[in-house]
């Protein structure tokens, strides 16, 4: 076997469809929430954030297994495996009728399209190298952004033309799409001489190593807490969109616009980060982060300012607090990975999975806290970043 490549273009825009699945899989369901409470029958609307919590808290525990068992088996089979039973948690959540059913379904869609997103990064590996990664990363990014940009305006259409539940069959097909063009065009990426054999004990002690550095524990939390603010944001954000200021049907534009304008902080980074560091970029996210945060809160506050003024002063503050997320997610996986040199694959897979299911346990209480206002958000994002920034600027002793 030969490690033969696609197009160039053709093995981005495929590389996008893996990385987008799981904002596909988020994002879409934001504007469904206050019919999925109805249909549910349940007593509060917030407990259909849970909806997303528990396909968030699926993909974090995912990493932990389809990354290291893709060394051993190839690339391709996991994520195959992945999307197929992605697809069928999809089929049982169509027509699932209670809120536990559907948080298990959710969390098994979860567990699934975790395959892809954190495979991909491992394939993307087998291939490139140095700058030519970087670039590929780059540039599938830049693809990536269209999916959150239209995923809301595609779950709004949907449901209200052919039903929430409707979701599940544009999930199926995009999951369709990629396992179709992946088996079909994608060689496989990791020679059979490559693989590794499935040691439990090779997991048991990359763990210890993971949780033994003091500094990769000190940035793995760092990032969750800025999962955390996100994961909050996005569990409330169609409430205070709708219920708050008053968007309507408008909310998919408007949370277009945000992914939009936020995305070229990805590519700021890359040229700034060179300059001057990952973690002085990291603490200014951050701090800017909290000025931001609280400024927001103060106007948001005033009640004699009219609410259409109300609406642009948050999506205005959206806005920036997606574009300094660029400051500091990126840097903070280098950061927490750079010990990490012998187990680079096991720990990153260690890595992201606890900072993901962290950070969505951070972001359930934010979520449920919604009482008709974006002060439990945005109290989030100042809490979750005033902790961030003690840690970044506490020194570290490494072991």
């Amino acid at each position: 076997m030969s490690k033969k490549h696609l197009p160039y273009w053709e093995f981005i825009v495929l590389v996008s469809i893996m990385f987008g699945m799981i904002a596909f899989g988020t994002d879409t369901m934001l504007p469904a929430f206050p019919v999925i409470a109805q249909d549910l029958e349940l007593s509060n609307v917030n407990k259909a954030q849970l909806i997303v919590s528990s396909f968030i808290l699926g993909t974090g525990l995912g990493q932990l297994i389809s990354g290291p068992v893709s060394d051993t088996f190839g690339r391709k089979p996991i994520i195959t495996i992945g999307l197929l039973i992605f697809i069928l948690a999809c089929i049982g959540a169509y027509y699932i009728e209670s809120l536990e059913l559907m948080l298990v379904a959710r969390f098994i869609q979860g567990l699934g399209i975790s395959a892809p997103r954190t495979v991909t990064m491992a394939l993307i590996r087998d291939l490139y190298s140095g700058r030519k990664m970087a670039q590929v990363m780059s540039l599938a990014m830049a693809i990536f952004v269209l999916v959150p940009a239209l995923a809301p305006s595609i779950g709004q259409l949907l449901s209200i033309n052919f039903g929430w539940r409707s979701i599940y069959i544009a999930f199926i097909a995009f999951a369709l799409i990629g396992l179709l063009w992946l088996n079909l065009r994608q060689p496989e990426t990791l020679l059979f001489n490559q693989r590794k054999k499935l040691r439990p004990i090779e997991f048991i002690s990359a763990f210890k190593i993971v949780i033994t550095n003091t500094a990769v524990v000190k940035y793995t939390i760092t990032l969750a807490l800025g999962f955390g603010a996100l994961f909050g944001y996005l569990n409330s954000a169609q409430q205070i969109f709708v219920d708050t200021l008053g968007a309507g049907i408008r909310f998919p534009i408007y949370f277009a616009i945000i992914s939009i304008l936020a995305a070229p902080a990805s590519f700021m980074n890359a040229a700034l980060v060179m300059k001057y560091g990952m973690r002085l970029l990291t603490i200014t996210g951050f701090a800017l982060q909290i000025i931001f945060a609280i400024v927001t809160l103060i106007i948001l506050n005033q009640p004699s300012i009219p609410v259409e003024w109300l609406l642009i002063t948050f999506i205005l503050w959206s806005v920036i607090a997606f574009f300094l997320k660029g400051l500091y997610f990126g840097n903070l996986n280098a950061l927490a990975m750079e010990p990490m040199g012998e187990i680079a694959g096991m720990a990153s897979a260690i890595i992201g999975a606890s900072a993901t299911m962290l950070g969505i346990l951070i972001a359930i209480p934010i979520g449920l806290a919604f009482n008709g206002s974006a002060v439990p958000v945005l109290f989030g994002y100042i809490t979750c970043s005033c902790l961030a920034l003690i840690l970044m600027l506490t020194k570290s002793t490494k072991s």
